[in-house]
């Protein structure tokens, strides 16, 4: 049997469309081995010589096999099998910063939302132009869809408009993208200043409020114009640190760390100190996670909730919607403060 005679042998099926005949034609020729991975499949023109369906229904069928990662087009060489994995309905990319715990909560979530018949695949681009230049053009019509966490850069922007509206849906940091393209996103400024000034009694109680921020890092500039305006408008004692110097904590300080890369090193020098942290020292972080609710009897924190994010973007995947949603953040206040 050919791969033409499978597909018209679906013609008899009364509630198959001429593109659910093709589509699933090809599946089961795949899966019967009538085609195999690496096999090019007949050209457009082929297939409306043999089957006299239009032009039109091909394409669809042939870039809903790409969205499902059985097919990839080549240019100038035509269509080609590229995978056997015929259960899959849809090739996710996943570009995300890196693997930190806040963002394994929101891989969780997204997983389990999607299911098992959605392929995930996951990309790190750690806050480097050319790292995210590099996968883009490896996956680049590849997949189905894509969820990006972007890095703010204009290069980015233009990148990512390559991508059709219903096939990229943006996460986590929010860009400025024609309104047609959804996004489930944080915003820093306004709600991390918000949250501050929730928490001026308990910030009050210190001597000096210091931000640890890396300019040159992957850390959102909203919350460095937060943090600036708030000690500013309510007359704090407030500083900006690159790095933490070991063993440098003082009586009276409070410490506020946007990522985690310092953190557990104050925490180590609090713990081998007289201090006791929630009174002489205090703690503030972003970004949430299990350990933060354990660990000196609990870390005061600002933190979008990531399983949330991930359960509305497998959501909006599933649903095939327009999506724009700003993620509220929360204040969990613990013993640190």
């Amino acid at each position: 049997m050919t791969l033409y005679d499978k597909i018209k042998s679906l013609g008899n099926i009364n509630t198959y469309s001429k593109h659910e005949q093709l589509v699933n034609g090809i599946i089961q020729a795949i899966d019967e081995n009538i085609v195999k991975k690496g096999d090019k499949l007949p050209s457009i023109n082929q297939m409306v010589s043999q089957l006299g369906f239009a032009r039109q229904t091909i394409v669809k069928a042939y870039e809903e096999l790409k969205d499902r990662g059985l097919v990839e087009s080549k240019k100038l060489k035509g269509y080609f099998v590229v995978s056997n994995e015929t259960k899959v309905v849809l090739k996710v990319a996943l570009i995300m910063f890196s693997f930190q715990r806040f963002q394994q909560d929101f891989y969780n979530s997204f997983r389990k939302g999607l299911g098992k018949k959605y392929q995930i695949d996951v990309f790190f681009h750690h806050n480097n132009l050319e790292i995210f230049n590099s996968i883009f053009q490896n996956i680049q019509g590849k997949y189905g869809m894509y969820v990006v966490a972007p890095i703010q850069d204009p290069q980015i922007r233009q990148l990512l408009e390559i991508i059709p509206p219903t096939n990229l849906l943006i996460i986590d940091r929010f860009i400025e993208l024609d309104s047609s393209y959804s996004y489930i996103s944080q915003e820093f400024e306004e709600s991390t200043y918000a949250k501050l000034i929730e928490l001026l009694p308990e910030i009050s109680k210190y001597k000096k409020f210091t931000l640890f921020f890396k300019e040159d890092a992957d850390y959102p500039i909203g919350i460095l114009n937060a943090f600036n305006r708030f000690c500013e408008d309510y007359d704090i004692e407030g500083s900006v640190v690159s790095k933490y110097k070991s063993r440098s904590i003082k009586k009276g300080s409070l410490y506020f760390f946007v990522s985690d890369t310092y953190i557990w090193d104050v925490l180590k020098d609090i713990r081998n100190s007289e201090y006791k942290v929630g009174k002489e020292i205090g703690i503030l972080s972003h970004n949430d996670h299990v350990v933060k609710e354990i660990i000196f009897g609990g870390i005061t924190t600002i933190s979008t909730d990531f399983k949330e994010m991930g359960k509305k973007a497998a959501s909006h995947i599933k649903n095939h919607g327009e999506t724009h949603i700003i993620m509220p953040s929360d204040l969990i206040i613990r013993h640190s403060l």
